[in-house]
């Protein structure tokens, strides 16, 4: 066992790879990517807190649908992480520096109803396809069309995941109300 301890790369640098952008363009794009990096990660953290919490009638399906939610914003964060490493960065990790460098805002500690939560996550969510929506302009200006593109497919899977929490907030339902006498 190797009992090494040389720092090969330090956070937030870049360094040159085979992929040849511009060093410039790739600090540019790693920077882009390890925010979208920590928005996914505070969002999944948010998601999997509604999905251990969740109560009520409709709780299976709603457990199974964070269930859902949550492994995709990972399965997305995965792939910007491997982005970010491919062009020469660093990717961001760990709790404190997630936080640090999330531009969304995780809501806290407390429990709320399921709507409340779900108004958080849509909230959350707009952000996110915002600032995303933001990172694929920078990388296709910068020249970086596959990350461009990367950025793109999973801005597809966020704005769809979004669109469900939409539809879990109206107010048409099915479920009927028990009339109080």
């Amino acid at each position: 066992m190797s009992t090494q301890k040389t720092v090969r790369q330090q956070a937030d640098t870049v360094e040159e790879t085979a992929l040849r952008l511009d060093q410039e363009k790739a600090e540019q794009i790693v920077d882009a990517l390890n925010t979208e990096l920590a928005n996914a990660y505070v969002l999944y953290h948010q998601l999997k807190k509604h999905h251990w919490v969740v109560e009520g009638a409709e709780f299976l399906p709603l457990h199974e649908f964070l269930e859902e939610a949550y492994e995709n914003v990972e399965e997305g964060a995965d792939v910007i992480a491997e982005r970010a490493q491919a062009l020469g960065g660093v990717p961001v990790s760990g709790p404190t520096n997630l936080e640090r460098r999330a531009t969304v805002e995780f809501e806290g500690e407390d429990v709320y109803d399921v709507r409340t939560m779900f108004e958080h996550d849509l909230e959350m969510y707009g952000d996110i396809v915002e600032s995303m929506r933001d990172s694929v302009e920078l990388a296709n200006n910068l020249g970086d069309h596959a990350t461009s593109q990367i950025l793109r497919e999973i801005l597809v899977e966020v704005e769809e995941d979004a669109h469900h929490f939409e539809h879990y907030l109206e107010d048409d339902t099915l479920v009927l109300e028990e009339a109080t006498h």
